[in-house]
């Protein structure tokens, strides 16, 4: 039951991340040519399909509360899953070591039947309950480095963000 919990959390895991990387990559992309055009002023707003182009179309002049709320929003979508990659990676290890626990605790009480406790028999059951604490490190491991590379993503996208804004806000106030 331990590693069936265990490979959902791996499966969850992988599913997180590949679904959140590649939505950041693509938004970056977007983001660092759109802030590219504006430096080079080859364009005096945001790209089309940027994801401040819907914000500060509304309104004719830009301002900062706007892009502020633009900012926020698209990193609230684009940061979603993170939370369950923590919990993960928090939990993970414990559920293994309770899976060992558990190994453990199983080989003695089957020991104290039998009356044979040779350490041939002792050691592939406790070997066997150790399974489930390394597959928990395993995918404590993998969750909390690839909420780290999403977290940086999502920095990096923050930071494309501003910067675009504040290049918008700047020509709007000239």
């Amino acid at each position: 039951m331990v590693l069936l919990w265990l490979s959902l959390y791996f499966i969850l895991t992988f599913w997180i991340f590949l679904d959140r990387f590649f939505l950041l990559r693509r938004r970056l992309e977007v983001e660092s040519m759109s802030l590219k055009s504006l430096y080079t002023m080859r364009q005096n707003e945001v790209s089309k399909h940027s994801l401040l182009y819907s914000y500060f179309t509304r309104t004719k002049k830009p301002k900062k509360a706007l892009a502020d709320a633009a900012i926020s929003d698209a990193l609230r979508l684009s940061t979603k899953g993170l939370t369950w990659l923590s919990v993960i990676a928090s939990t993970a290890p414990f559920i293994g070591l309770f899976g060992t626990v558990v190994g453990i605790l199983e080989t003695f009480a089957k020991l104290s039947g039998s009356g044979n406790a040779s350490l041939a028999v002792v050691a592939p059951a406790i070997s066997e309950a150790l399974v489930a604490t390394a597959a928990g490190i395993i995918v404590a491991i993998f969750a909390y480095s690839f909420h780290l590379v999403l977290k940086r993503k999502a920095y990096e996208l923050s930071s494309l963000l501003e910067s675009q804004a504040d290049v918008v806000l700047s020509q709007s106030e000239a």
